[in-house]
């Protein structure tokens, strides 16, 4: 069932990227009166699940319908086969105005909409671009006004970007939906009066619990979670108040290597706690510990009087009989334990902070800051891969990867959050100039605008074929490498 679930978050998330990634390239190809002549969710290949399209003031509608050609071979006088130099079959675009009336293959000036049955993708098929969707036939004749080719390079410009901008506000506005819908609120910085636990990694990188964060890189922080954020592992200047003096912590690119070796690094917990609700059946219930409890030391040796001391320490006994040292109504107790495998007793504790509701306004500036961070830091670790400080096979992640970062239960919160993620990264790889990407579309619209030189369709056609091959083994790569690591 999990495994549904999973495909399911997976194939609704992506065709929900998909569906505004083309809608942006389609959107802007109307505007400028570009013929869109196929719009499909997923990808058709041989035939689709779904398709309608309206002509003659009338909207027709296939189910499970092969795709017909659109190209037919050319024939000499005695209806043999023409060769082209090298011995293979020659093609030309069918003459439309031969076919019947009921064949939608006559009416190339309305819009084909669909669904595939292969949910890797989509596609947006814009007449006269010269990509994966078109036939080289398409631009053997002269441009027509309606065709992408035909129109100026800063109009094609803005329709090759159309579909990173929208992925990009889409994954801005998740972000902003889910601090307003699902998060709420936010812990404030100044709260935290106790500074923060340093664990550690932590520790390791120069901080010290109690440490009470005021800036980071010279900027003041209002939420917590910026004060602490991932952000700072890639190197940041951390002002701080530790024992009453203000110190710089400088955190060095060493906090990366740390981060992969997993484990916190600061959080809220330098505070003194006492147990609030004990969970039944677990450790904690079986050795008789009780809501009000303060626990004080671990075998007397490790002092746990915050729940930061607690919660790191306690984890190291896993399958373990312990002794707590507790303070119950002005007495102090010693209780055994017989841990579990999990390192947990079966306590819970409230911290003593106030949240701060997140104002409408909040919402779309820290989902903003969210958003970009969250690029940020996605673009930093391919730039780690790149320079060889990061492994590709463990750090890339296809279709399998991405379903199982979705996971096995229905979170709604967690799949707008993953779903935002990856539209801000399908926003940012698409934009790399390669050929076949958006990118490398961009690159070319540039280069006529600086040179004022249109580049030759033989050439472009040369790159987005390298492209797309480059691409086609890419993916091939990461879906292998997702299988590989399914079943090691």
């Amino acid at each position: 069932m999990s495994g549904l679930i999973m495909a399911a978050q997976l194939i609704l998330g992506l065709g929900l990227l998909v569906f505004v990634h083309e809608s942006g390239h389609f959107l802007a190809a109307r505007c400028f009166g570009i013929r869109v002549t196929k719009f499909y969710l997923f990808f058709d290949t041989g035939f689709s699940l779904f398709k309608l399209k309206k002509f003659n003031g009338k909207l027709h509608v296939k189910f499970f319908s092969r795709n017909l050609p659109d190209t037919e071979e050319v024939k000499d006088e005695n209806g043999e086969t023409v060769l082209n130099d090298k011995g293979k079959k020659t093609y030309r675009l069918i003459d439309t105005s031969q076919l019947p009336d009921d064949d939608w293959r006559k009416y190339p000036e309305h819009t084909e909409y669909g669904i595939g049955w292969l949910p890797f993708g989509g596609y947006c098929q814009i007449s006269g671009m010269i990509d994966e969707t078109q036939s080289v036939e398409h631009l053997a004749s002269e441009p027509q006004p309606w065709e992408y080719r035909a129109k100026p390079a800063w109009q094609r410009l803005i329709v090759i970007l159309a579909g990173v901008t929208v992925n990009l506000i889409v994954g801005i506005g998740l972000f902003a939906m889910i601090l307003g819908v699902y998060e709420k609120e936010y812990l404030p910085n100044k709260a935290v009066k106790e500074g923060v636990y340093a664990y550690a990694n932590g520790r390791e990188i120069g901080f010290q619990s109690g440490d009470k964060i005021l800036k980071v890189n010279g900027k003041e922080v209002v939420r917590f979670q910026d004060a602490v954020s991932t952000r700072m592992v890639f190197g940041a200047m951390v002002t701080v108040e530790r024992a009453g003096e203000i110190q710089t912590v400088v955190v060095t690119d060493k906090a990366y290597g740390l981060l992969k070796k997993g484990g916190p690094f600061l959080q809220p917990f330098n505070y003194v706690f006492s147990i609030d609700s004990v969970l039944p059946d677990r450790p904690a219930a079986v050795a008789g510990l009780c809501k009000g409890d303060r626990i004080l030391s671990i075998n007397d040796s490790l002092p746990t009087e915050t729940w930061g001391a607690f919660s790191e320490h306690i984890r190291t006994f896993a399958k373990q009989n312990i002794t707590l040292t507790v303070l119950r109504d002005g007495d102090t107790l010693r209780t055994s334990v017989s841990m579990d495998s999990t390192g947990l007793i079966g306590i819970l504790a409230n911290p003593p902070y106030e949240t701060q509701p997140y104002t409408l306004g909040e919402t779309f500036r820290y989902g903003w800051k969210d958003a970009m961070t969250m690029l940020y830091l996605n673009i930093k670790g391919l730039g780690k891969i790149f320079s060889g400080e990061d492994k590709a096979k463990d750090s890339v992640a296809g279709p399998i990867g991405i379903a199982q970062i979705y996971g096995g239960v229905w979170d709604w919160g967690r799949f707008w959050y993953i779903t935002g993620l990856l539209s801000l990264i399908l926003a940012f790889m698409n934009i790399i100039p390669i050929p076949g990407l958006d990118g490398g579309h961009a690159l070319f619209c540039i280069a006529e605008l600086v040179t004022g030189k249109k580049i030759p369709e033989s050439f472009l056609q040369y790159a987005q074929t390298i492209g797309m091959l480059l691409l086609f083994l890419l993916m091939f790569l990461i879906i292998g490498n997702d299988i590989f690591k399914l079943f090691h």
